[in-house]
């Protein structure tokens, strides 16, 4: 019993660290991809957008978007997915730790000790946003180039 319960986690694990892609999703939402024109078809296999798509195939080319804001420009509603992405932070920190000892009287044995460590933290950073004007693409845009990996945090 305890080895079926370590591989039914240990394949949750392994599964849960595969990458979406195109393909991946098409897959998984096939009738969502056969109701799409030819010409979004083969966007979306090709992992691209354009003005004029919809949001299925969107969501088929670029998967499901880390935020989604609604709004409304020229009496008209319209709709704004964010992808996001993290970039690690490294910094060095500065830790004070203080232990209570044993024995009689209130600090006999009290131990006191400093150290540095390295600390990474994750901060999330806007990597694409495609907006939507009555659930077609009406522009998109994504970081790229050589500052794809330098992109300013969106906060």
């Amino acid at each position: 019993m305890k080895n079926l319960i370590f591989a039914t986690f240990t394949c949750l694990i392994f599964a849960s660290c595969t990458p979406s892609t195109p393909q991946a999703r098409i897959q998984a939402n096939l009738g969502k991809f056969n109701a799409l024109s030819s010409k979004e078809k083969e966007s979306v296999q090709k992992g691209l957008i354009a003005p004029g798509m919809s949001a299925d195939a969107v969501f088929l080319a670029w998967g499901a978007p880390s935020d989604r804001f609604q709004g409304a420009k020229n009496n008209t509603v319209t709709e704004r997915w964010d992808y996001a992405g993290t970039q690690p932070v490294y910094s060095q920190n500065f830790y004070g730790v203080y232990g209570g000892g044993f024995g009689p009287g209130r600090y006999r044995n009290a131990n006191l000790a400093f150290a540095m460590g390295p600390d990474i933290a994750y901060i999330p950073y806007r990597v694409a946003s495609v907006w939507f004007v009555n659930n077609r693409v009406d522009s998109w845009e994504r970081v790229g180039g050589e500052n794809a990996r330098l992109a300013r945090p969106i906060w």
